[in-house]
Formats: C-alpha cells, sequence, structure tokens
C-alpha cells in the first residue's frame, strides 16, 4: 500500500522524467548509476525553499556560493569512475552530499571533504537521515585529500582548478581513476585520469563543462573527520 504524499508522488515522478530524459535521453548508460539515481531524493538536499527545483535541467544554489551540480553531470562523473561495487572512493566537495549520496550506492565506502563547515554538517545530517552509513565527511581542504585513507580505487573532484592537486594523483592507488574538471573559467574539461605505474598516468577529455572552483586554503591539515 502506498502512503506518500502528493508532494512525494509529483517528486518520484520528477525522479523518473529526469533519468528517463536527462540521463538516459544524454547518454548515460550504465545502469547502476542510473538505479541510484531513481533512488536518491534529490530534493531533500536542497534548501526548503528550492526543493520546486530539485529536478531542473541545471544546477541550484545551496549557500555559500555553491551549487548542486546538474544531474547528468553528477551522473557523468560517476559513471566515469567505473565503480563496480566493492571500491573505497575519495569525493572532494561534499557540497549538499546529493553526489555522495548517489557513490554510496555505487562503492562499498565513500570518504567526502567540504571546506564549508556549514554545508559539511547539514550534508552529513541529511546523508545520516537517509541511511547512508558507508560516508565519512569532513571539513577541510580538499586539493590535500584525506591521506589517512589512502589509496583510493576513485577520486571524484566537484570543483575546478587550473591544474591537477599532485595530493590527489599520488593519493590513487595503482589503476584507479580521478574524475575532475581541470582549467580556467570557460575553458575546463573533464578529465579522467587513471593511474598506471608509480609515476605514469593515462588522460582521458570527457568533454567541457562549468565548476566552481577549486579552493586551495594554503596546506593546511584538515581537522578531525566529523560524522
Amino acid at each position: 500500500m502506498n502512503h506518500n504524499s502528493p508532494e512525494e508522488e509529483s517528486f518520484a515522478q520528477a525522479r523518473s522524467a529526469m533519468v528517463r530524459d536527462q540521463l538516459r535521453g544524454s547518454g548515460i548508460r550504465d545502469e547502476r548509476v542510473l538505479a541510484a539515481m531513481a533512488q536518491i531524493p534529490r530534493e531533500l538536499f536542497l534548501p526548503p525553499g528550492l526543493r520546486s527545483r530539485a529536478y531542473e535541467n541545471g544546477p541550484v544554489p545551496i549557500g555559500r556560493g555553491q551549487t548542486i551540480s546538474q544531474p547528468y553531470i553528477v551522473a557523468l562523473m560517476a559513471e566515469a569512475l567505473l565503480l563496480q561495487g566493492h571500491e573505497r572512493v575519495l569525493e572532494v566537495g561534499l557540497g549538499s552530499g546529493y553526489s555522495a549520496a548517489v557513490l554510496s550506492r555505487l562503492a562499498r565506502q565513500v570518504y567526502s571533504i567540504e571546506r564549508h563547515a556549514e554545508l559539511a554538517r547539514q550534508a552529513a545530517q541529511t546523508l545520516a537521515s537517509l541511511g547512508c552509513d558507508n560516508v565519512q565527511t569532513r571539513t577541510g581542504n580538499g586539493a590535500l585529500g584525506w591521506p589517512e585513507e589512502a589509496p583510493f580505487a576513485a577520486i571524484s573532484v566537484a570543483a575546478a582548478g587550473p591544474e591537477i592537486p599532485p595530493a590527489l594523483k599520488q593519493q590513487l592507488e595503482i589503476g584507479g581513476r580521478l574524475v575532475l574538471p581541470c582549467g580556467q573559467p570557460g575553458e575546463q574539461r573533464l578529465l579522467r585520469l587513471t593511474r598506471l605505474g608509480a609515476e605514469e598516468y593515462r588522460t582521458e577529455d570527457l568533454g567541457w563543462v562549468a565548476f566552481v572552483p577549486l579552493v586551495d586554503s594554503g596546506g593546511e591539515e584538515p581537522p578531525d573527520p566529523q560524522s
């Protein structure tokens, strides 16, 4: 028996349409990614006044100059990580927590870093409310990664810089994939870096994107993890 409210039913229909039109319709083929995004209630990761925009085909502001990425970009980056379900994944840019929730359905363990403490707290609460207990979050400088938990099978970076942070490259395991936007504003490309050896990497260009900048807070060590 279905006990969903009319609002929940409306969101569920919008979510199905998003998967059909924005994701499948734009070439996303990984069925695990599509299933994860069909399950995660994107509206819960937005401020209450903006939840009606949850399934728009574009980014939505979440405060602190940050956005929740366009659904297609979330799916594209998740698909590019080539996850099978057993991996430990690092995410740089927790933001609203939505991408971390999607990754939690695709990997064994997710470690996610956010430089804005208030966003990190809100995201952690939302993830906990949805039972995403395989996501660990912290506030800190994402460009430094999470060295004490490295190496990672996959790293996803939801902010752009002019070059790939060296610490993130070094925290990839051999065979691991790093997916991130790189380049100056207006000239960003989504790259997939695969670590082939100790100092050997293969780079693939996945197309044009537009992301907020990756801010390096000066090389300080991140604080202790949060729940």
